[in-house]
């Protein structure tokens, strides 16, 4: 009798241990589970909570670059803005009472801004570069000066804004006429010939977000953009581009289908070989270093001797050098690969004639502050027209 009561007391405890370990593992799983829907939770509202990522001078772009603002001003004030991303839909949508906006249309031909413009009375320009400046025939760029001016031209609809502080002048052609200026140097180009008026303002430091509050940048962006009933604001991007380059074959389209199954099946053995005699080689040992050293420090040293000296070329060149080795590591090719190597990748991604992008990865480094906000912009454009690419090449694949 007490042999059997031992025995069934042992039972019991073991079937007792054995529950307990089950009941452990289920709490395991299920701390891991709730930390996953947790995860996917917070992931799902930051997704849904950010804003769509928008380049400046854009009128949905609620950044700091981006003029949302200025469009909402519009809007109250009763004028319909009207945002187009096609210029054949911008084209589609231009009347008599229309008001034609865009930044510079770096993406589009000549022959494709000329067509866009020549239908509308009144154009204007957010930004410009000095090809648009030369094929509108409006003036040259001048030198920067940011003290405050105020309109002193003969412009109705400028009489009431008081004074700006823009960070980029002009100096006008015969016959066009200089406000926020003198004629020497003018932050406001106006051209008026046979009923058509064509204007030209650096825009991303009066009509951005961050800076319409100040001074009478936003009476200036109401006097140039609300003088009729709509607006059509056109905004140019490199997938609207209408400049087309023969796509080169490539190692992926002379690679026959069957290779890229074989491969991945090769990878997944090798994986699971590894997997079967891999040896463990024991748990990890921590060490201490003796000194601990910040990476960001000498970025930061760097960065404000830089602002610091003004030296537009030296952050230009900072610039350019961090989004070749992106571009370079985003096309497949070696991270300290040739400027034109990579210039010639990225049309080949895009789909615009190689040489299209020397300039901007080879050439010339910006002289001024103005034209290096310019070049920032320009680059972070070509990176999000490159990642755009990958993405739907990927999924076309």
């Amino acid at each position: 009798m007490t042999i059997a009561t031992e025995n069934a007391s042992s039972s019991s405890t073991a079937e007792q241990t054995t529950r307990a370990r089950r009941l452990k593992a289920l709490g395991g799983w299920a701390i891991v589970g709730a930390l996953v829907l947790v995860g996917v939770f917070v992931a799902t509202q930051v997704g849904v909570q950010m804003p769509d990522r928008r380049g400046a001078l854009d009128p949905e772009g609620v950044g700091d670059s981006g003029t949302m603002a200025l469009a909402e001003i519009l809007d109250d004030q009763g004028i319909d803005v009207e945002v187009h991303r096609s210029r054949s839909d911008a084209l589609a949508a231009i009347d008599d009472d229309t008001t034609l906006v865009m930044a510079n249309p770096f993406a589009l031909s000549d022959e494709a801004v000329t067509d866009l413009i020549e239908p509308a009375d009144r154009v204007v320009f957010l930004s410009s570069s000095t090809h648009l400046l030369a094929l509108l025939g409006i003036g040259t760029n001048a030198a920067p000066d940011s003290s405050p001016v105020s309109a002193a031209c003969d412009v109705a609809e400028f009489a009431e804004v008081g004074s700006i502080r823009p960070d980029r002048l002009f100096t006008p052609s015969d016959g066009v006429e200089a406000c926020f200026g003198d004629d020497e140097a003018a932050a406001v180009l106006v051209d008026e010939h046979d009923g058509t008026t064509r204007t030209v303002v650096e825009g991303a430091r009066l009509f951005s977000n961050a800076y319409l509050a100040e001074d009478g940048n936003a009476a200036l962006g109401l006097a140039l953009l609300g003088q009729s009933e709509r607006v059509v604001w056109y905004v140019p991007s490199y997938a609207d581009s209408d400049i087309e380059g023969e796509m080169p074959e490539t190692l992926g389209s002379l690679t026959p289908p069957w290779v890229t199954p074989a491969i991945v099946l090769l990878i997944l053995t090798g994986l699971a070989a590894a997997l079967w005699r891999g040896q463990r080689f024991g748990p990890l040992v921590e060490e201490t270093l003796p000194v601990t050293v910040r990476a960001s420090e000498t970025m930061l040293g760097r960065a404000r001797l830089t602002a610091k000296a003004g030296d537009a070329a030296h952050a230009g060149a900072a610039l350019r050098d961090g989004s070749l080795r992106r571009l370079a590591r985003r096309l497949g090719l070696a991270e300290r690969a040739e400027p034109a190597e990579v210039a010639d990748a990225a049309s080949d991604r895009l789909r615009i004639p190689r040489g299209s992008l020397h300039e901007l990865l080879a050439g010339h480094l910006p002289a001024d502050d103005a034209a290096l906000v310019d070049f920032a912009r320009r680059l972070s454009e070509l990176e999000h027209a490159v990642d755009a690419a990958a993405h739907d090449t990927k999924g076309r694949e």
